[in-house]
């Protein structure tokens, strides 16, 4: 009996330490409304409700926001093909990176750290907050403040398409960002952008 229960003990910890990450399913890269339909509908929204994302919809909007399309390339373009960003999704059980080659979600900080993502209510709220962070030591800071906005408008138009709320944010601080998240000197959060259902 007791060997048992030290087996059980051992598979259910094993289990809790391969959990930390997120593993997305892969990504919808068909369907979702006509263009003009989306661009008609595209909107900020500062209210939400604290309802989940599925782990299908996380993975497409992931992959909209920063994934692959083709050969090493981003569905986003960057000045000379730099690719300076890391996104940062603040769900309600911790911090994790956007790992797009692999489709998953890797575990940086556990708990519930959303308020840290920024300075309005509905921040701490929403369930999911991208935090769309630059290394500075392969770009220049005035460079990633014009490719971030390629990012957060795919993540603007993808919401359109499927019926969720979001609004960019650039009201944050960085530096509070910076140790909670535990960033790199040459790490910079650059802008944030919340994504919910509306309340």
């Amino acid at each position: 009996m007791n060997k048992f229960i030290f087996s059980v003990i051992m598979v259910c910890m094993g289990f809790a330490c391969q959990a930390q990450d997120i593993a997305l399913p892969t990504p919808n890269k068909t369907g979702g409304k006509p263009l003009m339909d989306v661009l008609n509908e595209r909107q900020s929204t500062r209210e939400f409700s604290d309802k989940d994302l599925d782990l299908q919809t996380l993975s497409d909007l992931l992959w909209t926001a920063y994934g692959f399309n083709r050969d090493g390339m981003r569905v986003v373009p960057s000045a000379n093909n730099k690719q300076e960003f890391t996104i940062y999704a603040v769900l309600k059980s911790g911090v994790y990176v956007y790992d797009a080659k692999e489709n998953v979600l890797i575990l940086k900080v556990s708990g519930d750290l959303r308020e840290k993502a920024g300075k309005q209510d509905f921040v701490a709220v929403a369930p999911l907050n991208l935090v769309y962070v630059a290394d500075l030591n392969v770009t220049s800071k005035e460079t990633a403040n014009a490719d971030v906005g390629f990012i957060a408008q795919n993540v603007y138009l993808y919401c359109a398409s499927v019926g969720l709320g979001t609004v960019v944010r650039g009201w944050f601080d960085g530096n509070d960002i910076k140790t909670a998240f535990g960033l790199a000197e040459n790490q910079a959060p650059i802008l944030a952008q919340t994504v919910g259902y509306r309340k």
